[in-house]
């Protein structure tokens, strides 16, 4: 028994679901995030095991964050002696997270599932107190660093916990481009454009590298997976407008809203 048991038997509504929910994950990546909060309950409604559902979201959604490097290369540039152990880490910690979640049971991470979203709902509601708290926390240190105090953060604890974030992204993923920002923010990076490049090859490193080996591992339901690509890609490319027109405090507030009720859903349904 589904949601969708009771529309006309003659139309398979999972597809349009699927169409509809993977042009809303597009819109929401591109503006605010946590488009997976839709995409993959949808991929799991067309009746895939959930391991490759969530295989299945990770390639389909990949293109669009690789697009993301081209519009921070010139930061990226700018940060290349940063950049390159951060993309080692998102490699490093997207691979073993890609296959943690090979080897995990299905039933398991079905049960996984509600709180991974309740969590990564978690991390999205938490995000707008703690920016504003790393906010002042940027300014009280202005004045130290325009005196020429600053103190470069250790590499080391840097790339570790970028690699556990990664670890992460490579099993679920969702809420943790956030994660990389707080954590950049409380290892001293101050530049807002350093640190989103960061993130940026942090995490398509870790999905890049997680999108090979799903493919190689034959997890991927490609006819659902096409498809949520090219919708995906058009809900991003037509989310400029949309952008504009919707306040973003208005947008996380509907990403939290969703991400909560989907783990909601995942909870009943479990039970």
């Amino acid at each position: 028994m589904t949601l969708l048991s009771g529309l006309p038997s003659f139309i398979d509504w999972h597809w349009i679901w699927l169409i509809v929910a993977a042009f809303l994950a597009g819109v929401l990546n591109a503006v605010a995030g946590g488009g997976s909060f839709l995409s993959f309950p949808a991929l799991l409604g067309m009746g895939m095991l959930p391991v490759q559902a969530n295989a299945t979201n990770t390639v389909a959604l990949w293109p669009g964050q690789l697009t993301s490097i081209a519009a921070y290369r010139d930061d990226i540039r700018k940060n290349y002696r940063l950049a390159l152990p951060m993309g080692f880490a998102g490699l490093i910690g997207g691979a073993a997270g890609a296959v943690v979640l090979l080897s995990t049971p299905q039933m398991t991470f079905l049960h996984l599932v509600p709180w991974l979203l309740l969590v990564a709902a978690s991390i999205f509601a938490l995000c707008g107190p703690v920016s504003n708290r790393l906010e002042r926390l940027r300014a009280s240190r202005a004045p130290a660093a325009a005196a020429g105090v600053v103190h470069s953060p250790r590499r080391l604890p840097v790339f570790l916990s970028t690699m556990a974030v990664c670890f992460y992204i490579g099993y679920f993923g969702a809420g943790a481009g956030f994660l990389l920002i707080t954590l950049l923010s409380l290892f001293g990076y101050r530049d807002l454009h350093e640190i989103n490049a960061l993130k940026v090859v942090s995490t398509t490193l870790a999905n890049g590298v997680a999108f090979v080996i799903f493919v190689v591992n034959g997890q991927v339901v490609w006819r659902y997976c096409l498809l949520a690509m090219i919708v995906c890609a058009i809900g991003g490319y037509t989310s400029a407008r949309f952008a504009r027109l919707v306040p973003q405090p208005v947008l996380r507030g509907l990403v939290i809203l969703i991400g909560f009720s989907m783990a909601a859903w995942f909870f009943w349904r479990n039970h």
